[in-house]
Order: structure tokens, then C-alpha cells, then sequence
């Protein structure tokens, strides 16, 4: 059967492929730790009981009716003030802030909003799905390596030579793959950049603006702080959109509320390719989370306990990693700063299995610590890099009892290898 062109030339996820042995094996009785999945296990972290309780209120109270294409008022006049308690930010209820499924749509729309076929997209790699997106609106891709010597986030001298006639640039702090997030001089170099490109345009031509998904952003661990562009330099309002929500802040990942803001003409254009997508949150969880975030004491609570409980996990597997490195093992790792993931590097390709498996690439030592560990991680390959040894876990499917588990077979597994 034909399909398009554009249909025909998608790239399958490589997170289904793992995902597809994890279960297999699990199917087996096999006691895998997935560490591939940016979720979370709700039973070991569920949502916050008021925010269920919200919910189940709202479906008795018969809130199971279209919501506004833009999200119910009430949810997005408790963003604007979550907004501005929390970030000093301050967006309209009215029309600067769009409610979504998830946070998605709001990234797929950002992109059919501002980029046309043909248009400069600048990203760096590794970044989630930042490629997929703009393959799927044919824009030039201009998808920046970084290194893990800048916690693999890009410089403004990266971006620099990329910005003349581009139309986005997309970034994500804490980041996903990674775990680690921008520093406030980086990002205000990088914000420098982007309000200088904007200057030397001439009238009538589109800006450069910035995609910045922040969905982490209030999970940070220790001395590190998430910053946002228009905090640094409020002449970045113009020209920066935001995506956000609960799915990861409040392990709500499931209850499908995101959220977007930004300039208010952007808003309405996704506010409509929204709408056309029907890709809107349900109602229930739109009313029940208004109630939530205006529950400040709520809200405190759940995140100080679910933030020191993510970050038990990240320590346990990070600690274990070091002491392999400090034991002589080709391993390391980025300690940990945001988010619910943990950057490990395992340096062992071109080694052979004992079965006389030469591992080529990344994904062949990943299927073998599979299954020879029973530990499922997810290599860099699978956001946009060349081959590399580095690889994302992540904490928030797995007890950290179970991370802590899987150390020992990790390490046998990597001993066995010559």
C-alpha cells in the first residue's frame, strides 16, 4: 500500500524497540529495571492525593464536556498565578496561556506555528524528539552536537554561527536526555544572541524566536537552580515560548494537563492548531487542576517529599556508577542537577561478549546489559547523536531498592567483557 512521503521517511522510536525487549523479558518473569522510560511507576510515585481527589470531584460533579479550545479559564488563571508565585513571570490568563494535552501538542504546534518548509530549526543534539518535529514540518535541521564537557547543552558560541535567517531555536532545561540544565550566565549569553539577531532583522521579517520546554523545572536537586529566559532579560518575552506542566512536577503524566505561554500572537495561532487536533486535556483534570495549584501548602508538600525521593534514586545510581569508574571499570557519570534522569557514559564499545558478540554500536551493548544485567537503559543514539557511549537513565519507573539491586549484575556483566 502507498503511503506519503513524509509517512515513509519517519524513523521509528528506538525507546519502543527497548521497550519491546524489556517486556518480553518481564513476560518471562524476568525482574528487568527499566531505566528507559520517562515515566514514573505510580505506585512507587503517585500523584498528589489532593490532585486525585480533585479529579474524582470533578467527574462527580459532571465536568465530561468539551473544555475551550484554549483551556478551561479557571486552569489557566491559577497558571498565571502558579506562574508568577513561582518564576516571577507574569502571563495573561487571557490570552498569552494555552492549556494542552500533555506537553506534545504544544511543542508540535509551536513548530507548525513559526516554521515553514524550508526554514532553519537549530537544536542540539542529544534533545528529545526535536528532530522528529522538524522533519515533520520539512525545515532545515541544524542539530548541534554538544559535549558532555558542557553538560551537553549548548554555548552561545554554538549557536552563534547557525542564527542568520533561522526561525527557532529549541532548547530544554533540566534536559531531556540528560538531566542537567543551563547555568543563568550560559542561558543569558544565549538570550544576548537571540535579542541581538532579532535587532539587526528588518521590518516585516520573522523573528528568531525560542522554544523553551521547562517541564522539569521544579525538579532541581542541591545547589541548582532553574533559570528561564525572560527572567534573565524581559526583552526575551517577545520572542520566547514556553512549555510546561505537570506531567513530570507532579508524576501526573497520565492526567494529560500542559501547558504553554508565550507572545500572545504565537498563543492564538496554537490555540487553533490545537483546537484542530482536538488535542486539548480533558475537562476533569483541567478543573481538578486548578484547584491544585492554588493549594500552595499542597503543592509544597508533594514536591519537597517526590523531589527528595527522585533524587535518593539519581544519588544511589550515580554513587554506584562512581564507584565502578573508582574501581577501574570504563564507566562515569554527570551528577545529577534536574529532572529524573542520570547521564552514564559506558565506554565499552568494540569489546566482544563472551558468546564472541563484537558490541559495534550502542545499542548492541545496551541489548547485552539487557540482558545479561537485567538493566534497560537508553542510548544517546536514540535523541539525535552520532553513536556514542553515553546512555539516559531514568529513575522514575523503579524503586530506588531495585536500582540499588541491579549494581552487582552490572557490574559482572561488564567484567565479562574482553
Amino acid at each position: 500500500m502507498k503511503v506519503s512521503v513524509l509517512a515513509s521517511t519517519l524513523i521509528g522510536s528506538e525507546i519502543i524497540k527497548i521497550a519491546g525487549e524489556v517486556n518480553e523479558m518481564k513476560s518471562r518473569g524476568i525482574q528487568v529495571a527499566n531505566l528507559t522510560i520517562g515515566d514514573f511507576d505510580s505506585n512507587v510515585y503517585p500523584i498528589p492525593q489532593e490532585l486525585k481527589q480533585n479529579i474524582v470531584d470533578a467527574y462527580a460533579e459532571n465536568q465530561t464536556n468539551y473544555p475551550p479550545a484554549d483551556g478551561v479559564m479557571a486552569l489557566r488563571e491559577s497558571v498565571s498565578r502558579f506562574l508568577k508565585d513561582r518564576m516571577g513571570l507574569e502571563y495573561a490568563a487571557k490570552n498569552e496561556i494555552l492549556i494542552s494535552g500533555g506537553s506534545r501538542p504544544l511543542i508540535y504546534s509551536t513548530f507548525l506555528s513559526v516554521v515553514d518548509p524550508g526554514d532553519k530549526v537549530i537544536f542540539p543534539t542529544p534533545s528529545w524528539n526535536n528532530n522528529h518535529y522538524a522533519h515533520l514540518l520539512s525545515a532545515e535541521a541544524v542539530a548541534l552536537p554538544v559535549s558532555a564537557e558542557n553538560n551537553f547543552l549548548p554555548t552561545a558560541a554554538d549557536l552563534a554561527p547557525h542564527v542568520k535567517g533561522a526561525t527557532l531555536i529549541a532548547v530544554c532545561s533540566p534536559l531531556n536526555p540528560t538531566g542537567t540544565m543551563f547555568s543563568e550566565p550560559a542561558l543569558k549569553e544565549i538570550c544576548q544572541l537571540i535579542v541581538d539577531e532579532n535587532k539587526s532583522r528588518k521590518e516585516g521579517e520573522k523573528p528568531l524566536y525560542l522554544m523553551y520546554d521547562q517541564m522539569y523545572a521544579h525538579l532541581t536537586y542541591g545547589d541548582h537552580e532553574h533559570v528561564n529566559p525572560v527572567s534573565l532579560m524581559p526583552e526575551m518575552k517577545d520572542y520566547t515560548i514556553f512549555i510546561d506542566g505537570s506531567s513530570k512536577c507532579f508524576a501526573a503524566t497520565g492526567v494529560r494537563v500542559g501547558w504553554g505561554f508565550g507572545p500572545a500572537e504565537v498563543m492564538d495561532k496554537m490555540k487553533a492548531i490545537v483546537g484542530h487536533m482536538g488535542a486539548w486535556a480533558p475537562k476533569a483534570e483541567q478543573v481538578a487542576m486548578a484547584k491544585y495549584l492554588d493549594q500552595t501548602e499542597a503543592v509544597d508538600t508533594f514536591l519537597a517529599s517526590f523531589k527528595a525521593k527522585i533524587k535518593s534514586s539519581l544519588d544511589s545510581l550515580y554513587e554506584g556508577i562512581i564507584a565502578l569508574k573508582n574501581e577501574g571499570f570504563a564507566v562515569d557519570a554527570i551528577e545529577p542537577m534536574g529532572a529524573l534522569y542520570l547521564s552514564l557514559k559506558i565506554d565499552y564499545l568494540g569489546k566482544t561478549t563472551p558468546d564472541g558478540q563484537l558490541l559495534q554500536k550502542s545499542t548492541d551493548l545496551n541489548f547485552y546489559l539487557i540482558r545479561e544485567a537485567n538493566v534497560a537503559l537508553v542510548p544517546f543514539s536514540s535523541f539525535g547523536t552520532d553513536d556514542m557511549c553515553w546512555f539516559r537513565a531514568s529513575v522514575g519507573a523503579c524503586s530506588k531498592e531495585e536500582i540499588v539491586s541491579k549494581l552487582p549484575a552490572l557490574k559482572a556483566a561488564l567484567a565479562k567483557l574482553k
